[in-house]
C-alpha cells in the first residue's frame, strides 16, 4: 500500500477510538490512515469523516497510550486494501487480518478492498442447491442454500457458539469445492480456544479460515471482523470457483461496538441508541452473500446473533429479519429439556428451501416430509394447549398421537451430539419414524405412493 509522504502532526482530539486530526487536504472519506507513535509504535485507521481541514478517525487499535502531542497521521489516499487467496485457507489470523498462528502474513496474488460493495441484481443468480449441515433440524426443516442469507437467533445460554461451530466443522455442498470463514466477534478467551481446537481438523485440511477479535480486542476491530471474512469468501468463490460458507458471530457484539462508535462521534441516536443506520449498515453486510451469473462459486453467509432479553424484536433481530431469507430460532423450552439443538422448529423457516431442496437436488420425500412434520408439531402444540385447559384423560386418542408425535420429534430426531455429523438420508429416516406416530389418515401431505413406499401403515 502505498503511503503519502506528508505526514500530519495535528491531532486535535481522542475521544474512545476515534482521533480527529487537522490540517489536511486532499483526504477521502473510507481512506486507509496510518498512525505513527512518539515511541516508534504503529497504529492504523480509517478516515470515518472529512469536514473542511478536519478528519475523524477510526483507530484500529485504539487510542489508549497515545500522546496527541508527539504523533504523525499519514493517509493512503484509498481505503483498506487486503492480499486475497487461497493462502487464506489454514490460516487463524485476528480481526484485522494478522496471523495469530504463528505463521508468517497472508500473501496473495491479488489485493481487495475490505469495503467490498453488494451483488449487483442484475447479475444475481437465484439460489438453488443445498448447503449440507449434517445438522438434521437444519438440513430437514430449514434447509440452507447456496447463495443463501439465514440467520441463527439465540439468547444468553444457550449453545449457539456451539451450533455455529458444528455448522462450520461439518457443512459440504455435495463433493464441489467448499470453504468456510469463521468470524468470531467479541468472543471471550475460552470461546476463542474452544472455536479454534473445534476446528483444528478443517483448518488443517486447507478448508478454514478463521478470524477471531476476542472482548478485550479494540472496539473497532469488531467493526472490521466481517467484512474482512467477506472480502476473502467473495475472492475464494467468484475467482477460486468455491462455495464458500461465511459464518459470523455474533452479529449483536459488532452492533454494540457500532453503537459505541456512533456515541463516541456525538451521532443522534435511534431505536434503542443504535444508529439510525444499523439497518443499511447491516444490510451493506448481508447482501454481498450469493451467486453472480457465468461465475461458478457461491457466498452463503449465517449470521449468528443473540437476542437480549430473548426479545426478538429487539433492533438487531429485528432489522435481520428485514434482510435475510429466513431465520433458525433456538428455544430455553427445548434448551432446558436438555435437547440439543435447541431449535424451535415452528418459529424457524427458510423462506429458500423449495429452491434448493426435493427432487433432484435433495431427496423426492423431503418436502413433504417437512411440510407433515411441521403441520403435525403445529398440530401437536394446539393439544398441548387444549389439555392445559381440559386435562390429558379427556383428549381424543388421535390427541394423544400428536402428542406422542412431539415427544418422539424432541428425543428421537431433534436431539443429536455437538459431534454428530447426520448424513440427510438419516435426519430424513428419523423424521419417518417420528411420523410413523401417527395414523396413516393423518398423514394427507405426504403422496400415497411416498406412504406405501416408506411402509406407513
Amino acid at each position: 500500500m502505498r503511503w503519502s509522504e506528508v505526514e500530519y502532526t495535528d491531532v486535535r482530539e481522542l475521544r474512545g477510538p476515534l482521533a480527529v486530526v487537522g490540517g489536511v487536504t486532499g483526504v477521502g472519506w473510507d481512506e486507509f490512515v496510518r498512525i505513527t507513535l512518539g515511541s516508534g509504535e504503529r497504529r492504523h485507521g480509517l478516515v470515518l469523516e472529512v469536514d473542511r481541514d478536519l478528519a475523524v478517525l477510526q483507530v484500529l487499535e485504539g487510542t489508549a497510550g497515545i500522546d496527541p502531542t508527539a504523533v504523525r497521521v499519514a493517509f493512503a489516499s484509498s481505503p483498506l486494501r487486503i492480499p486475497v487467496g487461497p493462502g487464506w485457507l489454514g490460516r487463524v489470523c485476528n480481526g484485522r487480518g494478522e496471523p495469530i498462528d504463528g505463521g508468517p502474513p497472508v500473501f496473495g496474488a491479488a489485493e481487495a478492498e475490505v469495503g467490498g460493495t453488494p451483488i449487483n441484481p442484475v447479475r444475481r443468480v437465484p439460489p438453488s442447491e443445498p448447503v449440507l449441515t449434517g445438522v438434521g433440524a437444519i438440513d430437514v426443516l430449514t434447509t440452507l442454500v447456496r447463495g443463501q442469507k439465514l440467520p441463527i437467533f439465540s439468547a444468553a445460554g444457550l449453545p449457539h457458539l456451539e451450533l455455529a461451530v458444528q455448522i462450520a466443522a461439518q457443512s459440504t455442498a455435495g463433493g464441489e469445492e467448499f470453504s468456510v470463514v469463521f468470524a468470531g466477534m467479541g468472543l471471550t478467551h475460552a470461546d476463542a480456544s474452544f472455536v479454534r481446537g473445534a476446528l483444528a481438523e478443517r483448518s488443517a485440511a486447507g478448508e478454514l479460515v478463521l478470524l477471531l477479535n476476542t472482548a478485550d480486542d479494540p472496539v473497532i476491530e469488531r467493526l472490521l471482523t466481517p467484512r474482512l471474512a467477506l472480502t476473502v469468501a467473495e475472492h475464494l468463490a467468484f475467482d477460486g470457483g468455491r462455495h464458500v460458507l461465511v459464518v459470523m458471530t455474533d452479529m449483536t457484539a459488532y452492533a454494540e461496538a457500532l453503537r459505541e462508535v456512533s456515541a463516541a462521534r456525538g451521532e443522534i441516536p435511534a431505536r434503542r441508541a443504535y444508529p439510525g443506520y444499523l439497518y443499511s449498515d447491516l444490510a451493506s453486510l448481508y447482501e454481498r452473500c450469493g451467486r453472480i451469473r457465468d461465475r461458478s462459486g457461491s457466498v452463503t453467509v449465517l449470521p449468528v446473533l443473540t437476542m437480549p432479553a430473548g426479545d426478538i424484536t429487539h433492533p438487531v433481530p429485528d432489522l435481520t429479519g428485514y434482510i435475510t431469507e429466513g431465520q433458525i430460532v433456538l428455544t430455553r423450552e427445548a434448551h432446558a429439556r436438555g435437547v440439543y439443538p435447541p431449535v424451535d422448529a415452528l418459529s424457524s423457516l427458510s423462506r429458500l428451501m423449495r429452491k434448493g431442496a426435493g427432487p433432484g437436488r435433495t431427496r423426492e420425500d423431503h418436502l413433504d416430509v417437512a411440510a407433515q412434520l411441521l403441520a403435525g408439531l403445529a398440530r401437536a402444540r394446539q393439544v398441548r394447549e387444549l389439555a392445559d385447559l381440559i386435562g390429558r384423560p379427556a383428549l381424543s386418542p388421535t390427541d394423544l398421537r400428536y402428542l406422542e408425535l412431539d415427544e418422539a420429534f424432541q428425543l428421537g430426531f431433534l436431539a443429536q451430539r455437538p459431534d454428530e455429523n447426520r448424513p440427510l438420508d438419516a435426519s430424513l429416516a428419523l423424521a419417518w419414524e417420528v411420523l410413523r406416530t401417527l395414523p396413516r389418515g393423518q398423514l394427507a401431505m405426504i403422496p400415497s405412493e411416498l406412504l406405501d413406499r416408506h411402509g406407513v401403515a
